[in-house]
C-alpha cells in the first residue's frame, strides 16, 4: 500500500448531508418566500423524523405513568423510559445507567447540582470557579449557591481570541476552590475548552468538576470518564431531541452523597409523618411524573446520532465552519467575535453600522434564521465591548449553500444601511 493510499484509507468517508437533510422535515419549507436556511442550531437543533415519530408513538400507544403500576401500558412505558436512560449512559460513557438522572435540561441540571452539591460542599471562605464565557445557566445558579453559603464566585478570564488557557486556570485555582464549573464548548464563541486537562488540575487541587455539555454533545464524542468530569450536564433539544428533557451524569460515589433536591412521588422509600426515607440513584433526583415521552425522544435522538459516522460528521461540520469563517471574514465591516483555533460550529459576529437585532430581522427576510442578542452571556459581551452579536450556528444538516445564503443576506443588509 502506498503512502497516498494509506492516507486515503484513514480519511473519513464523505458525509452525505443531503441524505441527512431528508430526515429533517422542518428544513423543507420556505420563510418569507425564500428557502429556509436554519443557522440557529446552538439555540435548538431541528428534529429528525425518527425522534418525532418516537414521541408520537409514545403518546399514541404507551401513554401511562412509569414505575407506578403493574398493567401492561405502564410496563411498556417504564421499559421505554429506562431504555432511554441506558442509551444516554452509553452515549456519555457512564459506568452504569443509574449515574444518569433525567431533568428538564441543562439549566435544571446545573440548578440541581448548585442546590445539592453547593449546599453540602460550600462554606464561608470557599470558592466556586467558573470561566468568563459561561452561559447564564452555569453562572447564576452558582452565584445563588455562593450567596446562600457565604462562598465566593471566582472567574477565569478568556483571551482576546476567546480561549481559556490552562495557565489562567492555574492562577485562579487555590486551596479554597471546592467546585469548578466549566462549559465544554461555548455557546457564544464556539470555543472548545480543554476539559480533560482542566479536570486534572482541579482534582489535584481537591475540587469537584461540573461540566456544562449543552453545546458539546451534538458535535463532539463525549466520554465522561476519559474527560474526568465528576458531573456532566446537557439538554436534549441541542442533540436533535425534544425540548424539556436533559440529563445529569454524576460519578456514583459523589452523586449518592448528595441530598434530594425536590420531594414528592417516586423518589421516596418510606413516608411517615415522623420521617421520610429516600431511594437511591437515580430515583432520588426524579420526583414526580417525568417527561416520559421526552426521554424516549431523547433516546431516539441518541440512536440517530450514534448510527452516523462520527468522524465523517466531524469532518463535514469542520468544513462548514471553516467555509463560514472564510466567507464572513471577507465581508467589509464584519468582525467575528471569538477566533479560537479549536471551535464547534458557531460564528458570532458584528457588522459595522448595523445593530445585531436589525441584522437578524433583515436576514430573516431572506430566509436565514440566526440568533441575535447577548446569548445568555452578558459578562462575555461586556468583555468584548459589544451589546450583542449575531450568531450563526450549524448542525449536521448545514450546507455551504446555506452559508452563501447568509452572506448574501448580510451584504444586502449592508446595502440598506450604506
Amino acid at each position: 500500500m502506498t503512502e497516498t493510499t494509506a492516507a486515503r484509507s484513514l480519511a473519513p468517508a464523505p458525509f452525505d448531508v443531503e441524505r441527512v437533510r431528508r430526515d429533517f422535515p422542518a428544513l423543507h419549507q420556505e420563510v418569507h418566500g425564500k428557502p429556509l436556511a436554519y443557522l440557529d442550531s446552538a439555540a435548538t437543533a431541528l428534529k429528525p423524523r425518527v425522534v418525532i415519530e418516537a414521541v408520537d408513538r409514545m403518546y399514541e400507544r404507551d401513554t401511562a405513568n412509569v414505575n407506578r403500576a403493574v398493567h401492561l401500558l405502564s410496563q411498556r412505558a417504564t421499559l421505554a423510559y429506562e431504555g432511554a436512560r441506558e442509551k444516554v449512559a452509553k452515549f456519555l460513557g457512564a459506568k452504569e445507567p443509574a449515574e444518569v438522572v433525567f431533568v428538564r435540561g441543562t439549566t435544571e441540571g446545573v440548578n440541581l447540582l448548585a442546590q445539592t452539591l453547593g449546599r453540602t460542599k460550600l462554606r464561608p471562605g470557599d470558592e466556586v470557579l467558573i470561566t468568563e464565557l459561561e452561559h447564564h445557566s452555569n453562572l447564576v445558579p452558582w452565584q445563588m449557591a455562593c450567596e446562600a453559603t457565604g462562598a465566593t464566585l471566582s472567574v477565569v478570564p478568556v483571551t482576546d481570541e476567546g480561549e481559556v488557557t490552562l495557565r489562567a486556570f492555574r492562577e485562579k485555582l487555590s486551596p479554597s476552590t471546592k467546585i469548578v464549573a466549566v462549559a465544554h464548548a461555548s455557546n457564544t464563541l464556539g470555543t472548545v475548552l480543554p476539559v480533560r486537562e482542566i479536570a486534572e488540575l482541579c482534582h489535584e487541587a481537591g475540587a469537584v468538576v461540573v461540566v456544562d455539555g449543552a453545546q458539546a454533545v451534538p458535535h463532539l464524542t463525549v466520554d465522561v470518564q476519559a474527560l474526568g468530569a465528576d458531573f456532566y450536564v446537557f439538554s436534549g433539544h441541542k442533540l436533535y431531541g425534544p425540548t424539556g428533557i436533559g440529563a445529569v451524569y454524576g460519578r456514583r460515589a459523589l452523586f449518592e452523597a448528595l441530598p434530594p433536591w425536590q420531594g414528592g412521588g417516586s423518589m421516596i422509600h418510606t413516608v411517615t409523618f415522623r420521617k421520610t426515607t429516600y431511594k437511591g440513584l437515580p430515583d432520588r433526583f426524579e420526583a414526580g411524573t417525568p417527561d416520559i415521552a421526552g426521554a424516549v425522544g431523547l433516546g431516539a435522538a441518541v440512536d440517530y446520532v450514534s448510527a452516523l459516522d462520527r468522524a465523517a460528521l466531524a469532518s463535514h461540520e469542520k468544513d462548514v465552519l471553516d467555509y463560514a469563517t472564510s466567507r464572513l471574514s471577507k465581508v467589509p465591516g464584519l468582525r467575528i467575535v471569538g477566533t479560537a483555533p479549536d471551535k464547534i460550529g458557531v460564528v458570532s459576529f458584528v457588522v459595522e453600522g448595523i445593530h445585531p437585532h436589525d441584522l437578524g430581522t433583515l436576514v430573516d427576510g431572506e430566509g436565514v434564521a440566526v440568533r441575535t442578542g447577548h446569548h445568555c452571556t452578558q459578562p462575555l459581551m461586556e468583555r468584548y465591548s459589544v451589546p450583542a452579536t449575531a450568531r450563526a450556528s450549524f448542525g449536521m444538516y448545514t450546507t455551504r449553500a446555506e452559508i452563501d445564503q447568509l452572506v448574501r443576506a448580510v451584504e444586502k443588509a449592508k446595502e440598506l444601511f450604506s
